[in-house]
C-alpha cells in the first residue's frame, strides 16, 4: 500500500471551497481549508490525479518540513539539517520560490537566499561540489511558506502554474484565467445540464473551461509536463495510466455560444477552441451583445465584462445599463452570471442580484453576482413557482474567508450518480497519434490512446518539435486597425517529447 504524506493545493481566494469540493471527489482525505489553499492527504497516485484533474488548483505542494524559525539563521540551519540526497544530487539544477507574512522576516527574496545557500552548503561540505540554481524549468522546484514564525518548506509538484492548460494559442487583452474561469463556472452548478452562453467571450477561455467541465475532461490533457516528473521517485507508468484513463469522460449533448463584438477576438477564440479540440461543442459568432435575442432553449450566461481598469469603454456605464436592459428582455425564465469589479457598474444593470460572491480577478477585488430573469412581476412569479429555489442558503451575506488551518467536513454525496462511458470512443480518424513513451526503445513501446481533436489536429502530450514557446500575442480589443498575428499552422500545436538519447 502507498505511503499517504500531506499535500497542500493552492488557489485563489474565494475559490477555496470550490477547490475543497474538487478534492473530496478525487476521494482525497484529511481535507482542510485555508486563506487561498486546501490541504489534504494522499499518496503518489493521489498527488498525480490532482495535479492532473484539479480545475481551481494553481499548484500542488508536497510539504517536506515544518518548523519554527525567528530569525534567517534558524531558516538556514533548519533547512540544511535535510537529508537533501533524497530528493537531489549535485547535478541537480533548483529553484526557490519564497511567500512571506511574517513581521520578523520582511524580504522574501532574501529568505529564497538563505535556503539556496543552505542546500548548496549541504552538497559542497558532502561532496565538494554544488548543484546550480536555475530560475526557468529547474529540475526540482522548491517553495517555503513563511507565517509569523511557522515555516513549511515544500515541494513544488506542478512546477508551471496549472493555470496554464496548454490549450491557448493566442489571446487578447486582459485574458481571464483559467483557474478563475473554471471556478466561475463551477460555482453557478452547471455541469452541461443546458446551454450555456458568454455574450463577451474575448479568447474563449469560459466557452472551452465550460466544454471541458461538460465532458469532464481533465485540464492536464494538454499539459507538457509537471514538475513530478524529474524527481527521482516519478512513477512513468502511474501518470500514463491516469493520463489514458478516460472511463469518467461523458457525452455533451447541448452546446456553448461564445460571442464577441471584435472580429480579432472571435479569430483567436476560434483557434484556441480548435487546439483544444471542442470546435464540436462550442459556437463561436462575431455580434454585439445589443443583438442578443431570446434563446429558444434554457440557457445560462456566464460573462465578464469591461471593468474599466485593463479594458476601457467609451460608455462604461452605458455598457452596463444595455446589459441589464438586454438580460431584462432577451433573457427571461433564465439565470445571468456576472462578474464586475465597480458597485456603480452592477447598479447599472438595474437587476437585484439574487447571490453575491467575493472574488479576486488578479488584485482586483470583485463580486460574481446571479441574476434570476422572470417575465412580470417578481411577486406574481414567485407565487406562481412556490416550490422553486430563489435563494441559497445566506446568499444575500458576503462568504466570509476561511481562517487558516480551519477544518471543514467534506463527504461524498449519497447516491451520486457518476457517468461510466460505456464504449470507448473510436480513434480510427486519420491524423491521430497515441501519446509518446519517452523512455522506452521503438519496439518496446506501449500503444496509448489518443485524444481526440474533433478538429482533426492530434493534441496529445506528444507535441510537435519546432512549437513556439514565446508568450502569447496580446491584442487590444480597441484598435480595429491592428493586423492579427497569427502563429503559422505548422508552429501552432505543442512540439512532441523528446527522448532521452536527442538531447545529447
Amino acid at each position: 500500500m502507498n505511503q499517504e504524506f500531506e499535500l497542500i493545493a493552492k488557489t485563489f481566494q474565494g475559490l477555496e471551497e470550490i477547490l475543497a469540493q474538487e478534492l473530496t471527489e478525487l476521494g482525497a482525505g484529511n481535507i482542510q481549508i485555508g486563506r487561498r489553499m486546501v490541504s489534504f492527504t494522499g499518496d503518489k497516485t493521489m498527488m498525480y490525479r490532482a495535479n492532473f484533474n484539479l480545475r481551481t488548483a494553481i499548484r500542488v505542494l508536497k510539504p517536506i518540513k515544518h518548523f519554527q524559525a525567528t530569525n534567517a539563521d534558524e531558516v538556514y540551519n533548519a533547512v540544511k539539517a535535510i537529508a537533501w540526497e533524497n530528493y537531489m544530487d549535485n547535478t541537480t539544477s533548483f529553484s526557490v520560490d519564497a511567500v512571506v507574512f511574517s513581521e520578523v522576516f520582511r524580504h522574501s527574496k532574501f529568505l529564497a537566499y538563505k535556503v539556496k545557500d543552505a542546500i548548496v552548503d549541504y552538497f559542497r561540505e558532502k561532496t565538494g561540489s554544488r548543484p546550480s540554481v536555475r530560475i526557468n524549468n529547474p529540475d526540482l522546484a522548491l517553495n517555503i511558506h513563511i507565517a509569523e514564525d511557522q515555516c513549511t518548506l515544500s515541494l513544488d509538484s506542478s512546477g508551471e502554474s496549472l493555470h496554464r492548460r496548454g490549450y491557448r494559442q493566442e489571446q487578447v487583452e486582459a485574458p481571464l484565467n483559467e483557474v478563475l474561469a473554471a471556478g466561475m463556472i463551477l460555482m453557478t452548478g452547471w455541469r452541461g445540464e443546458c446551454d450555456l452562453i458568454d455574450p463577451m467571450c474575448g479568447s474563449g477561455t469560459i466557452p472551452i473551461e465550460a466544454a471541458l467541465i461538460a465532458r469532464n475532461i481533465a485540464p492536464g490533457v494538454f499539459r507538457k509536463e509537471f514538475a513530478f516528473e524529474k524527481w527521482k521517485d516519478f512513477d512513468k507508468e502511474l501518470l500514463d495510466s491516469i493520463y489514458n484513463d478516460d472511463s469518467q469522460e461523458r457525452e455533451f449533448t447541448h452546446k456553448i455560444y461564445g460571442y464577441d463584438n471584435n472580429p480579432k477576438a472571435n479569430e483567436i477564440a476560434t483557434h484556441n477552441v480548435k487546439a483544444a479540440g471542442l470546435t464540436k461543442d462550442i459556437v463561436l459568432k462575431v455580434q454585439a451583445f445589443q443583438q442578443f435575442e431570446q434563446p429558444k432553449e434554457k440557457s445560462l450566461i456566464i460573462m465578464n465584462p469591461p471593468y474599466g481598469e485593463r479594458i476601457s469603454s467609451d460608455d462604461l456605464l452605458g455598457l452596463y445599463q444595455m446589459i441589464g436592459e438586454r438580460l431584462k428582455h432577451a433573457f427571461t425564465s433564465n439565470d445571468a452570471w456576472i462578474l464586475s469589479y465597480r458597485d456603480e457598474c452592477f447598479d447599472q444593470i438595474g437587476l437585484k442580484a439574487s447571490v453575491k460572491i467575493p472574488l479576486f480577478n488578479g488584485a482586483l477585488e470583485c463580486q460574481f453576482r446571479k441574476y434570476q430573469l422572470f417575465d412580470g412581476k417578481y411577486r406574481e412569479f414567485r407565487s406562481e413557482n412556490p416550490d422553486k429555489e430563489f435563494k441559497p442558503k445566506g446568499e444575500e451575506k458576503i462568504v466570509r474567508a476561511r481562517h487558516h488551518g480551519e477544518k471543514v467536513e467534506y463527504g461524498r454525496r449519497e447516491g451520486k450518480e457518476r457517468f461510466r462511458d460505456s464504449a470507448r470512443r473510436e480513434w480510427d480518424k486519420p491524423g491521430f497519434r497515441p501519446r509518446e513513451d519517452r523512455h522506452r526503445e521503438e519496439d518496446d513501446r506501449r500503444s496509448f490512446r489518443p485524444r481526440r481533436a474533433e478538429d482533426g489536429k492530434e493534441f496529445t502530450r506528444e507535441r510537435k518539435q519546432a512549437f513556439n514557446r514565446e508568450e502569447p500575442k496580446r491584442f487590444s480589443r480597441n484598435e480595429e486597425s491592428d493586423k492579427l498575428a497569427r502563429i503559422p499552422a505548422n508552429l501552432r500545436y505543442m512540439h512532441r517529447r523528446r527522448k532521452p538519447e536527442e538531447e545529447n
